[in-house]
């Protein structure tokens, strides 16, 4: 048996001590954004037809019970509320989005093992509870998360953004980091979320154009036939540019980001003027996703360098 049925509550606004509750698009902002920014709110995207959120549901509440008040659970009713599934780009349920210092931060679809339920509430208040003021020293988290995320330690990058945010709302590197850390996990569809809940002046720093670079790149993720094609099409004609920088812009997406650099490195050295500098335009692109501390981007700019200025 899954469970019991999700109900709806009484009232739609938690009440004192209440720690689950359901959630309509009227009062999202209030239950969940401003919520948020006293204790970690998890939502959860449910629908009474789907048989694994009936699995998934009574397994939430357990460990948010267990966590004893340290977050909060959002119940949405994706049929009953199809604007809250479209605004945080919800394409199958259950989904689960966690939402800390008034924003999204986490994310999770389909039903997962309970440890990993936990893992993902533990994470969540720790970061709540690191995030008090002067509790971490902001630029060392940065540079803790860009290694970590270079590392591929992609928890542990999570966690150090994750805390800076709650920390300091306004951090665009931060906001940056967590959604390459995303977007190399493969979560491409949450990394949409996060920057599609962007506050106003996140979104109009210079510095958050990274955050969309990226998403872009990975969202032109292409199949292995096509990687083979252009492979097979660039060693067949080794002058060709066109099919120099399309296989670079496939592999980047495909996540041969070293061997993308290098392949614009090679084109740039053959013929730097070509299509109005079109290979050094894209090798820019490539490292505005990766971040400026990446050690791809930090190696790949020194490359470009002795390259243009020999």
């Amino acid at each position: 048996m899954f469970g019991p049925e999700p109900q709806a509550t009484e009232t739609q606004t938690p009440t004192p001590g209440t720690t689950i509750f359901d959630v309509t698009a009227a009062d999202f902002e209030t239950s969940v954004i401003a919520a948020s920014m006293e204790k970690p709110v998890i939502v959860d995207f449910w629908a009474p037809w789907c048989g694994p959120c009936k699995q998934l549901m009574p397994l939430l509440e357990a460990a948010v019970n267990a966590a004893g008040g340290d977050v909060l659970l959002a119940k949405v009713n994706l049929d009953d509320n199809p604007e809250l599934a479209q605004a945080l780009r919800v394409q199958s349920v259950p989904s689960v989005f966690a939402f800390l210092g008034g924003r999204p931060v986490d994310a999770f679809q389909g039903v997962i093992p309970e440890s990993q339920i936990k893992e993902f509430i533990d994470k969540l208040v720790q970061a709540a509870k690191a995030g008090q003021p002067g509790a971490i020293d902001i630029p060392e988290a940065l540079k803790a998360g860009a290694v970590a995320l270079a590392e591929n330690d992609l928890q542990m990058a999570q966690g150090a953004f994750m805390q800076i945010l709650q920390q300091d709302d306004k951090n665009v590197e931060a906001f940056v980091g967590l959604v390459r850390t995303f977007i190399a996990a493969g979560q491409v569809d949450q990394a949409a979320a996060i920057i599609e809940g962007a506050t106003e002046e996140i979104s109009k720093d210079p510095k958050f154009a990274a955050a969309r670079t990226a998403l872009e790149l990975a969202q032109n993720a292409p199949s292995s036939d096509q990687l083979k094609k252009l492979e097979k099409k660039a060693a067949q004609n080794p002058k060709d540019m066109e099919a120099k920088c399309a296989l670079a812009e496939v592999q980047f997406s495909s996540g041969q980001k070293d061997q993308a650099i290098e392949t614009l490195l090679s084109a740039i050295t053959q013929d730097r003027e070509w299509n109005d500098q079109e290979a050094r335009k894209n090798l820019l692109r490539f490292f505005e996703a990766l971040g400026h501390s990446d050690p791809l981007t930090i190696a790949g700019r020194k490359k470009l360098s002795a390259l243009l200025f020999s």
